[in-house]
């Protein structure tokens, strides 16, 4: 699979990442996927510190302590988690942070994490600590480079005028094209590249049946479908080139619960390949564009 490059240290990430939320609980089920993904080509792994209270983390590690030299490992912190282990509040604090990093490290039985994201951000979230810790860990080695990951414009133009991250991932597919007023414009002059998820928009567009989503009735969505269906090409492999389409775009983080999952998400990529950009555009054409209405 085609890579590209992040950050200042030119991490080299696969065009599709395995998003690892959608992970089954059972070990050696979660491990199984991983190293399908790992032997089709990725090398590009996202998890957090809240997925299932940190056991995601460990599943992760778990799988890939025999192949660390193959993986670009991405993790996530700033929900810090209360006592009762299922509710949590934002701590975007670098006391906290910093806590939060080593416990990953941990979890994850890794000396260094490649790419540290903060799990969200407001714009009255103390910015200038947050970034001094991740500097801090940068400087340290215990993380390659940090990004954010917000939806939010008002958000990422205040933390690019201070410190540009290595990425800001955000959600975009055919059905959430509101990066594309002003967000992905401002980052594809700039070394920040942007990591999608929801490039499927929840399956909706692959085989979910249609139902509301976002400002889209389910009417609409089955219009929708239509139309990425009459392509005559898969799903999946619409939808990745969509986004790869972008020039901000390095990778699509994608979630799979099973190994037949992965292996359709690898034979989308590969077809993806063969997909003419008139094609993309014409879609673009067809299907409507919506915008942020709050946090611009």
């Amino acid at each position: 699979m085609n890579t590209r490059k992040i950050g200042d240290c030119k991490l080299e990430i696969s065009e599709v990442g395995l998003g690892c939320m959608s992970l089954p609980v059972q070990k050696n089920k979660g491990k199984a996927i991983i190293h399908a993904a790992l032997d089709g080509g990725i090398n590009f792994l996202d998890t957090a510190d809240l997925y299932q209270n940190g056991e995601n983390e460990k599943i992760v590690g778990e799988s890939i302590k025999d192949r660390r030299d193959q993986v670009i490992v991405t993790t996530k912190v700033g929900n810090q988690l209360h006592p009762d282990g299922k509710s949590w509040s934002w701590n975007p604090k670098k006391e906290y942070l910093l806590e939060a990093v080593e416990n990953s490290l941990k979890r994850l039985q890794v000396d260094y994490i490649d790419l540290c994201q903060l799990h969200g951000g407001t714009i009255e979230d103390p910015w200038e600590e947050t970034l001094e810790a991740f500097e801090l860990l940068k400087s340290q080695g215990k993380i390659r480079e940090f990004g954010i990951s917000s939806i939010r414009p008002n958000v990422i133009r205040k933390v690019m005028g201070m410190n540009p991250p290595a990425t800001v991932m955000m959600q975009y597919s055919p059905l959430d094209r509101r990066p594309e007023e002003t967000v992905f414009p401002a980052l594809e002059g700039s070394d920040t590249r942007v990591l999608v998820r929801g490039a499927f928009a929840k399956g909706l567009l692959v085989d979910k049946q249609a139902m509301e989503y976002m400002n889209y009735s389910a009417s609409q969505i089955q219009k929708f479908q239509k139309v990425i269906g009459d392509t005559q090409m898969m799903p999946e492999s619409v939808l990745i080139k969509f986004g790869l389409s972008q020039a901000a775009v390095a990778s699509l983080v994608i979630g799979a619960s099973s190994i037949t999952q992965v292996n359709k998400i690898r034979r989308g990529w590969e077809q993806s390949q063969k997909i003419e950009i008139d094609l993309i555009k014409s879609l673009r054409r067809i299907l409507p564009v919506n915008h942020y209405h709050s946090h611009r």
